[in-house]
């Protein structure tokens, strides 16, 4: 499992990330403080404080290095 920290602060960027994220068959986790949601799940998304940025926990090893070159554009150090 690899983590990063991701920004979604606007609407826009949390259409485009789901639409990214979905083309992959990996399992994805939002982590916000004690919620933990589907990163596929744009509702579930909604319902976190988008204001800071969100762990994401990537299941995969096999393709981490392209999952995390597509998701390059959210994540942040």
């Amino acid at each position: 499992m690899k983590t990063v920290h991701i920004s979604l602060n606007s609407i826009d960027k949390v259409k485009a990330f789901v639409n990214e994220i979905t083309k992959f068959d990996n399992d994805f986790d939002l982590v916000s403080g004690r919620y933990v949601i589907d990163a596929k799940s744009i509702m579930g998304i909604f319902s976190l404080d988008l204001s800071k940025p969100i762990e994401l926990n990537i299941h995969s090893e096999q393709n981490a290095d392209e999952i995390l070159e597509v998701l390059a554009p959210y994540i942040v150090d």
